[in-house]
């Protein structure tokens, strides 16, 4: 079973998410909820054209490719719903959903800002698409990327962000503002075409941690999810429980390994083969097998990195594998983690991975 970690090579802003400073998003006053921002996007290759407008909780979001494609979608920022058309073809119909965390704020581009902390290099102030904004300058200690970030010096907006790659390649602008108002958007921007308006409200599709407070009987509040990145800047011993939704009961029959040095520019072929004795053989970058270290159901992984692979089999690969990119979310020296199935059963029915905040399964002597 191969598999091909899929991580583009400008995903070393998340690995720099360790070098933020405490309180620097206090430099600037609170960013404002009604404005249009125009930006190009060229993080994945071809530079795109996002406009994104808001007025209070409501917000448009448009993105245009060079080839002309114009795709726009509305979010509730209070029913955190969104629906999503084609502007060529809106008789077609248009895509609804729930969605969670950011929607693409210009204020809380996180994978940059994340740049702006302790131990990056301050350059001064420069004057960019007519913006004064403060340059600051990074350097990932894993990959040797080196970033350059020109902040808006009144709301911390990013104006512009480059990458260098290592070994003097080519800079790539990955996200550089165009246009700002502080003027109320049109209201005609907000109106759905008659085929959205007509589907309804979208049906809520529950998040990773909404499934596992579900299943556990915790609330949604003590979970985080692991897939979601960059790291937490913190490093901690990581305390992961495989168990199954509902009973919270240990699993059995299965193996787990782990590649705790993922290299994003590097990305590892992973292969999890068959064996004679019927047990996988974990094979590719630096996966390791941990099985061997579960104890009372439980794997002691300490100094946990910020992001690492996990791939898990269950009989030998017969009934199924789980893999992931999964990222530390420490919530104190210890942190629990759960990986919880639906279904022992049958693990290809589903599972999450989440971290454990607070709560009753936040510390393995409570379970």
């Amino acid at each position: 079973m191969p598999k091909q970690t899929g991580a583009l090579w400008f995903a070393g802003l998340a690995a720099l998410g360790g070098v933020a400073a405490p309180g620097l998003r206090a430099q600037y006053a609170a960013p404002p909820t009604t404005y249009s921002v125009t930006q190009i996007n060229g993080m994945f290759g071809t530079p795109v054209t996002m406009q994104i407008y808001r007025d209070g909780s409501r917000a448009v979001y448009d993105h245009i490719e060079q080839n002309g494609t114009h795709t726009r979608s509305i979010y509730d920022l209070q029913a955190h719903t969104n629906y999503s058309w084609d502007m060529a073809n809106p008789q077609n119909g248009c895509s609804a959903g729930t969605y969670s965390g950011d929607w693409g704020d210009p204020f809380n581009a996180s994978d940059v800002t994340n740049l702006t902390k302790t131990g990056a290099k301050q350059l001064g102030n420069e004057t960019v698409n007519g913006f004064s904004a403060k340059v600051i300058e990074a350097v990932d200690p894993k990959s040797n990327i080196k970033v350059k970030v020109w902040l808006e010096t009144k709301y911390g907006m990013v104006v512009k962000a480059d990458m260098t790659p290592p070994g003097g390649g080519a800079t790539t602008t990955i996200v550089e503002t165009k246009h700002f108002s502080l003027a109320k958007p049109s209201p005609s921007l907000f109106v759905l075409p008659e085929p959205c308006a007509k589907a309804g409200p979208p049906v809520h599709v529950p998040t990773p941690v909404e499934r596992v407070a579900s299943e556990t009987g915790g609330s949604a509040a003590d979970f985080v999810d692991a897939y979601a990145g960059p790291g937490s800047p913190n490093s901690c011993t990581m305390l992961l429980r495989f168990v199954a939704a509902g009973s919270m009961k240990p699993l059995s029959n299965f193996q787990v390994a782990l590649d705790l040095n993922v290299d994003f520019d590097h990305p590892a072929s992973y292969v999890m083969g068959g064996s004679p004795s019927g047990r996988t053989v974990f094979s590719g970058g630096h996966l390791k097998e941990y099985t061997a270290q579960v104890q009372n159901g439980v794997l002691r992984v300490d100094n946990v990195p910020d992001h690492f692979e996990m791939e898990i089999t269950f009989n030998g690969g017969n009934s199924g594998a789980s893999s992931a990119l999964l990222y530390r979310h420490c919530a104190g020296p210890q942190t629990a983690m759960l990986f919880v199935v639906k279904n022992p059963d049958k693990p290809s029915d589903g599972a999450d991975w989440v971290w454990v905040k607070s709560g009753k399964f936040a510390t393995v002597a409570g379970h």
